[in-house]
């Protein structure tokens, strides 16, 4: 492997020069640059971008910490879309490392990212609590940016939307569209997201008045084959709905598959709503009403606040996005909607 040293000798100038003009840091004559860079060419040298990192304290890269059981769903495809997309359009270079499946796992993905000297990192955790997230911000020079969790002693440093605020908004629109038995199929209860979703989903019975049923309660695994499996356990049940709230546009899916093969017209007999309102959801047939979810805007708002602070800004306090209801063909009006029992 050629090293620094060589390019040097080959170029006819001082390691310290080849130094200089890989970092652009002081002046290198133009002439002097150019038969620098023919000799890396010619050489082929590669630069130890790990030196390069400890000697510069700078990399240029942002670190983003996922769990990988996100990994198989569109919502997360698009999340890591946006990031790339937008780290690259600020110049810098993205590292994903995965979180796996504790919050021990998820401290060490943290910590390698540190290690690789990430001028920032961003985290979507699923296992860390609050109060260690916070002990993880005020330990580290580095600034790291939450997403999806709403933080007590660091609320500048995340980026989240009230998904409770948002389920318990989705479940009294199908209230007013005369829908009183109202089915929920949950996410991963291991996921804080998962269960403000359900929260919001009861919150909204109990300010209506209705019993909580838990015969009409599934937990799913954010898949359409746990969206499809709901189905199947509520009819097994023989238990009555007039429409059925996933959590995820994913089991949406399968539950809409599995409306359609045991004969139940979606929304004439049953109405369905999702969450994320992933690319698909107009496409299907009925096209899926679903919660928009604003990932891109997240995404844009949260790197943009890293790299001003990495450029010497001031960081503003933290942001709420609002999740917007998306109504398409897939709700129609419930039994009770022109009458006076319309909850």
């Amino acid at each position: 492997m050629t090293t620094m040293l060589e390019v040097a000798h080959k170029a006819g100038v001082s390691k310290a020069t080849v130094s200089r003009v890989l970092s652009g840091n002081g002046y290198v004559s133009p002439a002097t640059k150019e038969r620098v860079f023919k000799a890396i060419k010619e050489s082929g040298y590669r630069p130890n971008l790990l030196a390069r990192n400890l000697a510069t304290s700078k990399s240029q890269s942002i670190g983003l910490v996922v769990t990988n059981t996100l990994y198989h769903g569109t919502y997360f495809s698009e999340l890591l879309f946006q990031v790339a997309r937008m780290t690259e359009d600020h110049g810098r270079q993205l590292i994903l490392a995965d979180g796996k499946h504790s919050a021990e796992e998820e401290r060490a993905a943290i910590q390698f990212l540190l290690d690789l000297r990430c001028d920032a990192i961003i985290i979507y955790p699923r296992f860390i609590s609050i109060d260690a997230l916070d002990e993880i911000i005020h330990q580290h020079k580095q600034p790291i940016m939450v997403i999806n969790r709403k933080l007590l002693k660091n609320d500048s440093y995340c980026i989240y939307t009230d998904h409770r605020e948002s389920s318990f908004r989705a479940v009294n629109f199908l209230f007013e569209q005369g829908h009183r038995e109202i089915a929920f199929i949950t996410g991963s209860l291991d996921s804080p997201t998962g269960l403000q979703r359900l929260a919001g989903y009861k919150a909204a019975l109990e300010g209506r008045r209705i019993p909580l049923n838990n015969d009409r309660i599934y937990q799913g695994k954010w898949t359409p084959a746990s969206g499809a499996a709901a189905v199947h356990s509520l009819l097994d049940k023989r238990v009555s709905f007039s429409a059925m709230v996933a959590s995820n546009d994913d089991m949406a899916i399968g539950a809409l598959k599995a409306l359609s093969d045991a004969g139940i017209d979606v929304p004439r007999q049953v109405s369905l709503l999702g969450f994320d309102d992933i690319p698909m959801a107009p496409y299907c047939r009925p096209s899926l009403s679903s919660v928009r979810i604003p990932v891109s805007e997240m995404i844009a708002a949260i790197v943009d606040k890293l790299v001003d602070i990495l450029d010497g800004g001031e960081i503003n306090k933290r942001q709420t996005f609002i999740a917007e209801l998306i109504i398409r063909d897939s709700v129609a009006k419930g039994p009770w909607a022109d009458s006076d029992m319309t909850p």
